[in-house]
This record gives C-alpha cells, structure tokens and sequence, in this order.
C-alpha cells in the first residue's frame, strides 16, 4: 500500500492488486470527536451508489477501516468552480436527500465547549508558535461558541454526507465525484446548503466569494427536486461549528505535542490551528455579508 498524505482527520492509502486498485482508509480512533457508525454510513454509502450518485463504489468497512474503489479523477482546488460544476453538486444534494435509507437515532449533541481561555493559557505556557494568536482571539471564539449554541436551526433535517467541500470532491471529466462519507448523518438542511454553496463559490479567504456560483448550487438543488429553507444566519451555522469544533480539536493535539498514531501529523495540526485562528474570526464578522447571498 502507498500512503496517500494530507487528509485532514483520518489517513489514506492506495492498495493496487490484480483485481483493481483500492482506497484504504485508517480510521482515527485515538481522539476523534464522535463516533464513528460504521454500518449506518455503509448502508448510506450502498443506497447513494446504487442510485447512481456519483461516487467511489463501498467495499467494505470495520470499526477501523474502509475501503472503496480507487476512482481516478483531478482534485478540486479551493477556488469558484465552474457554474456547470457548482449546478450538478446542487442537484447531486437534492438526489441524496431523497434517498429512502433508515437512520438510527444518534444522541443529541453536547454544547459548545467554552473552554478556549483555558487553551489560550496552555498554549502560552507550551510556547506554542501561535499562542499569542489564540489569547488574542479568546473572546472572539467566545462569541462564536455562543452564535452557534443559539442560532435556531428551521429544519427540515435531512439524511445528507455533510461534508462536501472541495477537498471532498474529484473533477472527472468535468464533473463531480463525492468523497468520503465517514461524516454522514443527520442535519438541518440550511446548514448543509449553505456550507456546500459557499465553499465551491470562494477561494481560500472570504475576499473573493462569486455570488453566481453560490446561487448556481441553489439553482441546481432545486432543478433536482429539492425546496429551499428559509434565509437566515442558520445557512452558515454549521460551516461555523465545524471550523471551530476542528480549530479546538487541532489546538489539542499541539498541545499534546507528540504525533499520533493515526490521523493528521502534527505539522498538519499546527497548519490547521493556524488557518483556524486567521480564518474564523473573519467568517464570523462576515455573516450579514454571507445571508445577503441568499436574497
């Protein structure tokens, strides 16, 4: 097998035999942030292939490990994608949340944590590189644990991957192909929408986002059968969530300062807090901006 490196929460491999080539994935179970539930996601996984999403076909999984078909295919850069591109994953939503596939309850959520003037001080006292970054920024990642705590989600929730981003899509031909589903699961739809839109229709930062191509991804959801949610803060709660759930679990793993067995190595962890630090306060102070996108 050939480790295939830069995932940003599990690690990758390529194992080719004469029977065709494979994605082997090795799970994260040291400190991931919930768990993983391997049956439900591969039933979902089985459903969405034999309709026809297009995706890499499910082999098989376990408790530490899965394995898809190897799908060659170009890597989408983080940058507005093309508007044929950005309609087809909308309608390629709308087929997914139609899928009829029986969800196990999962257990509700815990809050926020709020322990990030806690962090700030170890960090400070572990020289961490980007300590003073985070003692700067407590109060900010104060507020943004509470936006997220607070924002009233409208519903419907759906049965959806939850994690399409560009690193989570291939260009085949020109069109999309949808990676890793380990995250799958039940959400507010106007978060899924709203983090799927806005990430295809920017580029690294928050400068450049192409109003077109966020609209696009609406457009191609609704041509695909699905109805959008009500406007509101609640399309970006969930891209806010998941930034911040990932900062923190980042910042954790650089405080333990010794790379792990499994996951990101901790070069990739410090890049992750980094980009965290920087880029969260300014999507945060930019949401009024973001919901005028949805008029």
């Amino acid at each position: 097998m050939t480790r295939i490196h830069g995932g940003f929460a599990n690690r990758m491999y390529r194992l080719d035999t004469e029977r065709g080539s494979f994605a082997v994935k090795e799970l994260n179970l040291v400190d991931r942030r919930w768990a993983y539930r391997v049956e439900d996601v591969f039933r979902f996984e089985r459903a969405a292939f034999e309709a026809g999403i297009p995706m890499p076909e499910p082999v098989s999984a376990s408790h530490d490990t899965l394995v898809h078909q190897w799908v060659e295919g170009e890597t989408v850069p983080e940058a507005p994608v093309a508007a044929e591109y950005a309609f087809e994953v909308g309608e390629i939503l709308a087929r997914i949340h139609a899928l009829d596939v029986a969800w196990t309850d999962a257990p509700s959520e815990e809050p926020t944590s709020r322990d990030w003037p806690e962090l700030a001080a170890r960090a400070v006292a572990t020289g961490q590189p980007w300590a003073d970054e985070l003692a700067s920024r407590v109060e900010t990642f104060l507020a943004i644990a509470d936006f997220v705590d607070t924002c009233e989600r409208p519903g419907p929730v759906v049965l959806t991957h939850r994690d399409i981003q560009p690193w989570n899509l291939l260009a085949r031909r020109g069109r999309p192909v949808v990676l890793d589903w380990e995250l799958s699961g039940m959400l507010d739809l106007s978060g899924e929408l709203g983090s799927t839109a806005l990430s295809l229709a920017k580029g690294p930062g928050f400068e450049g986002i192409e109003r077109d191509i966020f609209r696009t991804v609406l457009d191609g959801y609704v041509a695909g059968g699905g109805a959008l949610p009500a406007a509101g803060p609640s399309w970006f709660v969930y891209i806010v969530g998941g930034w911040l759930g990932h900062t923190r679990w980042n910042i954790l793993r650089c405080l333990a300062g010794v790379e792990a067995g499994t996951g990101p190595g901790l070069a990739l962890s410090h890049e992750s807090v980094r980009n965290g630090l920087r880029g969260l306060p300014d999507l945060f102070g930019r949401l009024p901006e973001l919901q005028a996108l949805l008029m």
